[in-house]
This record gives C-alpha cells, sequence and structure tokens, in this order.
C-alpha cells in the first residue's frame, strides 16, 4: 500500500486521514497541513469504520496498524496514552510518572518531566485514536490540545456520557471546567 490519505467529516470537524504500508500514520485536525506530498486521496474504511464507531458511543478502543514516528521518549508517551482507559483521564505528572526516568535524559530533573510529557503529548501525530485528550492538567483543567479545548471537551464528554460516572473518589479528575 502505497501512502494515502482521507477526509473524514467527524462531529468535532473535518479530519485528515493519512495511512501508508505500515498503518495509519496521521490524524490531522482543521487549520493543520492538509495530506502529504505523494498521497493518493483513497478510501480508508477500516478507520473511518472504527471512527464512527468510536463517535456513536459504541467503539471505546481502536484496533488499527499504526506508524507512529518520534523519539524513543515520544513512542513511549503514546504508548502510554494508549493505556489510558476510555472515560479516564490522568495528569501530566501522573502519565510522566508512568515512563522510565532514563528516558528523560540526564538534563530533566524530575520536577521537569510532565512538561517534557506535556511536548511529547503535543506531537501526537494521531490525535483521538492515540488519546491524548485524555490527559489534563494536575488540577483537573483542561489544557493543552492540538485540536483546541473544545475539541477535547467534546471528546471527553462523549466518552464520560458513554462510560458512565466516574467511581466515587476520582472527583479530582473529572472537572471539566475551562478556567
Amino acid at each position: 500500500m502505497k501512502t494515502a490519505w482521507t477526509m473524514y467529516e467527524s462531529p468535532v470537524g473535518p479530519l485528515t486521514l493519512v495511512a501508508g504500508p505500515r498503518g495509519l500514520s496521521d490524524l490531522r485536525f482543521p487549520g493543520r497541513p492538509g495530506a502529504p506530498r505523494g498521497a493518493t486521496e483513497e478510501p480508508l474504511p477500516e478507520v473511518t469504520g472504527q471512527l464512527d464507531a468510536y463517535f456513536a458511543g459504541s467503539g471505546r478502543r481502536f484496533e488499527l496498524e499504526l506508524d507512529l514516528q518520534g523519539s524513543e521518549l515520544e513512542r513511549e508517551v503514546w504508548r502510554q496514552l494508549l493505556a489510558i482507559a476510555y472515560g479516564e483521564t490522568v495528569s501530566y505528572g501522573e502519565l510522566a510518572g508512568r515512563i522510565d526516568p532514563e528516558l528523560f535524559g540526564p538534563d530533566v530533573e524530575p520536577w521537569q518531566r510532565a512538561r517534557v510529557v506535556g511536548a511529547a503529548n503535543g506531537r501526537n501525530p494521531i490525535a483521538i485514536v492515540v488519546p491524548c485528550h485524555r490527559v489534563i492538567g494536575a488540577d483537573g483543567s483542561l489544557v493543552g490540545y492540538g485540536g483546541g479545548l473544545e475539541r477535547k471537551r467534546a471528546l471527553l464528554d462523549l466518552e464520560r456520557r458513554v462510560a458512565g460516572p466516574p467511581p466515587a473518589g476520582a472527583e479530582a479528575n473529572v472537572q471539566l471546567a475551562l478556567l
């Protein structure tokens, strides 16, 4: 398979999907660069079908081949994002705590790790599928999202409606107010 792209009309706006021989490589929100040079416009039914299920509330996990290109630390952050359960959130600090400290390198102090993780989270090329929207501020606030905070809120609201209320004692991770 050569590199292919398609537009997907989602409830959070049109998304540009790009896939190559090794799997889905990009999911781009409006305002981001469109199709890569040399790619052909073709349907990507496996990807769009799973996105349809996700937005309908019947798909909680994506089963797609992913072609994630990044540094070792970025790829580990993205692997950890994939482990965050549907309808749940974690803070940048919690996510940083799940990463092997050796991956940060000697110049990154422990107190800086959440910011480094935030930067890697922001470079996630396959938003929604690799659920970077599930990472929130330590105080429960919505912060940083390449697709805009309104999309982050919509994705989290969708997942919470489908998954139901959070377990008792998890109130700190469910605040969705923009401060």
